[in-house]
């Protein structure tokens, strides 16, 4: 069945989509910090977040029942694993010039979903997906033969986040954004903790050595972080699975945008044609959503 779509359950998925979709702007703000401190600290942080935020909800017995189901436990520290490998690239797209290669593979998220489905989950695959799919893989191979090689950022954040999701659909609504999103945080802190650790102890660091004000922005990353997954969690709730399809697409828009315009990334010939043939693909695959709920 289709639920019917709720106003503020679009503000709430334009506000989560439109907060992802600034993120360059803010992570270009940590420069001086390398890619591994700044998802190391954003790990940590969100965690603590987490933490604080279900100490003020008073929901730590729902949590301490989470944690007692040892399969959804790793089902989540699993996507945890997945979901800071897609900070990491992320984080590396932007302090090294290659927004657009970020929101390429955002573009590409939906198709390498729908071959994830086939691939893992053996749904059936519609004719419209299957053009869709080809095209971006069309599209793929022109971006790397302009390119002279492979689009590895747009490609490894598109799988990292569609393996990501899988995960999570594994997990239904098992687990509490708050809680499920500490649990998932946790996979990686005390590699994160000791990294951070290592960091100071060279002088390499940068949390406390640059400035009040950037070391704010260190800890900030934490409710960066949760803050609109809070809202995409709350959104999704209250949209249909179709209005919530399209506006995703708001994120790698804005990223796009930023990349050009802002940031002034080059983009040749070869690049804007496998940029038209994946948004073409992303037409098809909406379209057939449409026309499925319809049917629906």
């Amino acid at each position: 069945m289709t639920r019917p779509d709720d106003t503020s359950g679009l503000v709430l998925a334009v506000a989560a989509y439109g907060a992802w979709g600034v993120f360059p702007l803010f992570f270009h703000l940590l420069g001086r910090s390398g890619s591994l401190e700044i998802v190391a600290h954003r790990i940590v942080w969100t965690l603590v977040f987490c933490a604080i935020g279900v100490t003020l909800r008073r929901t730590w017995p729902g949590a301490r029942a989470l944690l007692a189901d040892r399969r959804l436990v790793g089902t989540l520290l699993g996507a945890g694993v997945l979901v800071s490998v897609n900070w990491l690239i992320y984080v590396y797209a932007v302090l090294s010039g290659h927004v657009v290669d970020a929101a390429l593979g955002y573009f590409m998220n939906p198709l390498v979903t729908v071959a994830l489905a086939r691939l893992v989950l053996h749904e059936t695959v519609r004719p419209p997906q299957a053009v869709a799919l080809g095209a971006g893989l069309v599209a793929v191979l022109v971006i790397a033969v302009g390119a002279g090689g492979v689009p590895w950022i747009g490609l490894g954040l598109a799988f990292s986040f569609g393996l990501y999701s899988l995960a999570k659909n594994r997990v239904g609504h098992a687990a509490p954004p708050l809680a499920g999103l500490g649990i998932e945080a946790a996979a990686l802190t005390v590699p994160s903790l000791a990294f951070l650790v290592w960091l100071a102890l060279r002088g390499q660091g940068t949390f406390g050595t640059v400035g009040p004000g950037y070391t704010l922005l260190l800890v900030s990353t934490g409710v960066v972080t949760a803050v609109p997954l809070l809202f995409f969690a709350a959104g999704a709730a209250r949209l249909s699975l179709t209005s919530l399809g399209l506006v995703q697409y708001l994120t790698p828009t804005l990223q796009f945008a930023l990349g050009v315009l802002v940031f002034g990334e080059h983009m040749p010939v070869v690049r804007w044609i496998g940029f038209f043939l994946v948004w073409a693909a992303l037409i098809v695959l909406t379209w057939d959503l449409i026309r499925q709920r319809r049917r629906g």
